[in-house]
């Protein structure tokens, strides 16, 4: 007897639908799985075998065939699990009913016949209506997370023997009812009023949160820049809903969903360590997964010490940085997976920490030669270049209490919508739009034509640093509310670039 259980395989961050199909027949006892499986689907084998046995049920000891199909499609994980074996119990008659074609089924059998999560729920739901499916079964851990479309009904799977007494009319299996989420502020361990001093780098994150640009800070250990990090998302505007379901998707594909949640509802921070690889920062793998810059994704990427980092690391941050998307390509296929953050850096000035003062322990050579670590092409790509002095005593033991994070939070989102309306949508903040689209919305009038041509003769900028310049100025405007592109805008922009200071 033939049955076919339907089921998905992520790759990347899409869904394709994968027929399970299962046939039992006379010969020697076996299970052979073909279809293009990875070392996991092969495991699946044992696992089955001991999941039916242990779920009181019989498994057949007959010469079970299963394929999946698309026989060229590779097949990868643990999520084959479950329909595999609901399509050996299914073709041995163990079940009163099948699942509808319009079923499908995913997740992961331990060896007592418990169901466990399994990775790319979300990008399964989004699509499975597309396909023709109007019931998902998935792990009960991910059941939220399925829940968030409201396109197919979901229904939480805790164990094996709960979907057989499911379909033979014993037990029925509830749908899952999306949890709403309250409203409520979320909460920060580092507020800009924990910041003593450093008004300036604070004025240069409030431009970096409105607009999504970069920053890089150079100071002496101790002047706050870790600090300071830390303090920036909590002047970022919140996750819209498109934004939720992006976030969750890359997280969902990378194991990194908490169990029973659903949307990520908190901008992501990634701090890699300075030994990470090319491959943990953009992805990779046989079957590429997301890298720390697609979990930065609508967020922040904190390099800490980034002269530390190996040059050939961060050379690959290039790409991403200016079309905020990464495609990894194999011999057999290439995915890709959004990669749009704001990068914050931080360094010190020399290998000692303390150039141009009298701590200073460095030679002028290993000071030059520390600070060419950093390609100019990728420091053209940072928007902020900002220069930290040490925090004087006065400032530290000063009562007088900064503006706290949700005030500069509420500028923020004033600025970030005046962009969300000129752009009509087609960008989310300054830092994304094009070319063509800086001649429409940062136009000069003469007087500032002059003034940036003064400023490009002085001090030799590029041309992707006169339309970064043109963009920040632009954030600066709409933070103060101004149409017109100023000397005064363009003046504070200029000052942020390293050749200007």
């Amino acid at each position: 007897m033939l049955a076919t259980v339907r089921s998905f395989a992520v790759l990347g961050l899409e869904a394709a639908p994968v027929a399970v199909e299962v046939d039992l027949a006379q010969g020697l006892p076996g299970l052979t799985i073909v279809g293009l499986p990875d070392k996991a689907v092969e495991e699946a084998r044992e696992r089955v075998r001991s999941a039916i046995t242990n779920s009181d049920a019989d498994f057949p000891l007959r010469r079970i065939t299963v394929n999946l199909a698309p026989a060229d499609l590779k097949k990868a994980g643990s999520a084959y699990d479950v329909p595999i074996a609901l399509g050996i119990l299914a073709s041995d008659g163990q079940l009163e009913r099948l699942l509808p074609p319009t079923a499908a089924v995913v997740g992961e059998l331990a060896l007592d016949g418990t169901i466990r999560p399994v990775r790319g729920i979300l990008s399964i739901a989004l699509v499975a209506a597309e396909h023709g499916i109007t019931d998902l079964f998935v792990p009960a851990e991910n059941a939220q997370e399925a829940a968030v479309t409201d396109s197919v009904q979901v229904y939480g799977l805790r164990s094996l023997r709960e979907l057989i007494d499911h379909l033979s009319g014993l037990r029925q299996i509830v749908t899952i009812v999306r949890k709403e989420r309250g409203q409520r502020e979320p909460v920060y361990a580092t507020d800009f009023t924990d910041v003593r001093g450093q008004q300036h780098a604070k004025r240069a994150l409030e431009i970096a949160a409105a607009g999504g640009h970069n920053v890089l800070f150079t100071g002496p250990p101790g002047a706050g820049k870790s600090m300071l990090a830390k303090a920036f998302v909590s002047i970022l505007p919140p996750l819209s809903e498109t934004e939720m379901l992006e976030v969750t998707r890359i997280h969902s594909v990378a194991g990194m969903v908490p169990a029973d949640a659903g949307l990520v509802l908190e901008r992501p921070v990634r701090t890699p360590h300075h030994t990470a690889s090319a491959v943990a920062l953009i992805g990779g793998g046989a079957w590429p997964r997301p890298g720390e810059i697609s979990l930065a994704h609508r967020g922040v990427l904190f390099l800490d010490e980034l002269p530390e980092f190996p040059r050939s690391v961060l050379e690959v941050l290039r790409q991403p940085l200016e079309e905020g998307v990464i495609t990894i390509s194999r011999a057999a296929h290439a995915v890709s997976f959004p990669a749009k953050f704001v990068l914050l850096a931080a360094q010190n000035p020399c290998p000692c920490g303390y150039a141009g003062t009298p701590k200073c322990t460095c030679t002028p050579q290993q000071v030059q030669r520390y600070q060419r670590k950093l390609s100019g092409p990728l420091l053209d790509r940072i928007d902020l270049h900002v220069h930290l002095p040490s925090v004087a005593f006065d400032e530290l033991e000063s009562r007088e209490v900064g503006e706290t994070s949700a005030i500069i939070r509420a500028r923020v989102r004033l600025a970030r919508e005046r962009q969300r309306t000129r752009y009509e949508g087609k960008y989310e903040c300054n830092a994304d739009i094009g070319p063509r689209d800086i001649v429409t919305h940062c136009q000069l009038g003469e007087p500032e034509k002059q003034f940036m041509r003064r400023a490009m003769d002085h001090y030799g900028f590029s041309a992707r640093v006169y339309h970064r310049i043109l963009k920040l100025a632009r954030t600066i405007a709409d933070l103060a509310d101004q149409p017109i592109l100023t000397e005064t805008h363009l003046a504070e922009a200029i000052q942020y670039r390293p050749h200007a200071q």
